[in-house]
């Protein structure tokens, strides 16, 4: 078995991948209006449409609803992205904070509110554990 991508149910396909195009620098690829990829080298960041929820069942899915799983992205550098996205993302839940097990992290929301961690591992340990 191998994880191949997490998707986000939305109402607003290309409002969505606009935003991840601008938080990542990667180029979405498109499979149809209501669906698009944004692939990175460990995974992949699916986008689909509220409109495609009944193919997996009515109400399996609800834009805009998720208050558990949190995105996130290794980045060279946590600070430099923040102030890059500084003004572009719509809410700031945690500035750059480096946090108990080595990772300096900027936690933010997408346009449907999803929680964003962008992280850079600053302690030793951290670094081994992502082979920086």
């Amino acid at each position: 078995m191998a994880f191949v991508s997490t998707r986000i149910i939305t109402a607003d396909v290309k409002r969505l991948v606009d935003f991840y195009e601008m938080v990542t620098g990667v180029a979405a690829v498109w499979g149809s209006e209501l669906f698009a990829e944004i692939p990175t080298r460990v995974g992949t960041l699916a986008i689909g449409s509220d409109k495609t929820v009944p193919l997996f069942g009515d109400g399996s899915a609800e834009p805009s609803a998720n208050r558990s799983a949190i995105l996130e992205f290794i980045v060279d550098d946590v600070d430099a992205q923040y102030e890059r996205l500084r003004g572009q993302v719509p809410e700031v839940v945690t500035e750059p904070t480096t946090m108990p097990w080595g990772n300096r992290a900027l936690l933010f929301r997408d346009p449907d509110g999803n929680l964003v961690n962008l992280f850079t591992p600053v302690t030793e340990a951290a670094r081994v554990k992502f082979g920086l």
